[in-house]
């Protein structure tokens, strides 16, 4: 037990990193997406999987200190196929995702770790038709404190503008003239930023994870308002 920590991760000051198998590993499984493959290696997929949770896990902790979190969900490696074309058994990816403590704290955070496609992730996904037309009355009325959050220097370092589907015209009851229409137009409002297979093999990752996970809080702090209160800025939870 000693010897395998020893060599698969190293923490320095409870820092986690992964090593150069991770990527290896999940190379080797996008070439052999099979289950007899997959059979034959499963000693290195639980070697992978185990110092893979244990860096969530140390990346919830550091949340922990500058967020109240609800829970982590470690998604598994399996894929849903029976209503998919792509029959593939395993995903070509480790992710986990944050949940922040509702009703008051809103927005998610999510963590993508897959070879030269990794990135950190965060927003409002999936939006409910409630909370969707309630960002989008907010918009509508007044959209210069969203600007200027998109605006600020440590949002344009982390993630350069605001990202996710959108409508190709007004949605229904908004005018398709309205200055901010290109907001009001948005079905999600994620912010994303991507990390090279050398980024996150280095040591100070899970340093960068947090910092960029920490950028996302103006907007997240400006939706969490929006969406705790009603058109007249009352609260819901009184």
């Amino acid at each position: 037990m000693i010897m395998w920590f020893f060599n698969l991760c190293i923490f320095v000051k409870r820092k986690v990193m992964l090593q150069n198998s991770f990527f290896q590993f999940l190379t080797q499984l996008k070439e052999n997406n099979n289950r007899e493959w997959f059979a034959e290696n499963k000693k290195a997929f639980l070697a992978e999987e185990k110092l893979t949770k244990t860096f969530f896990a140390a990346v919830y902790a550091d949340l922990e200190k500058i967020d109240s979190l609800d829970k982590m969900q470690v998604f598994r490696i399996y894929r849903d196929v029976r209503f998919s074309k792509d029959k593939s058994p395993y995903k070509n990816h480790f992710s986990v995702g944050f949940n922040r403590a509702k009703p008051l704290l809103r927005g998610g955070m999510y963590l993508h770790l897959e070879n030269n496609a990794s990135f950190v992730g965060g927003g409002f996904w999936e939006p409910n038709a409630a909370d969707l037309f309630r960002m989008r009355k907010e918009i509508e009325m007044d959209a210069s404190e969203l600007r200027a959050i998109i605006a600020e220097e440590s949002f344009q370092k982390y993630f350069k503008t605001l990202e996710g589907e959108e409508l190709k015209t007004a949605p229904k009851g908004f005018d398709k003239t309205h200055p901010d229409i290109d907001l009001i137009r948005k079905k999600q409002f994620l912010l994303t930023r991507s990390f090279t297979n050398k980024e996150v093999l280095s040591a100070n990752f899970q340093s960068e994870v947090i910092a960029t996970f920490k950028a996302m809080r103006p907007f997240f702090d400006y939706m969490s308002d929006v969406l705790s209160t009603d058109l007249n800025g009352e609260s819901l939870y009184n």
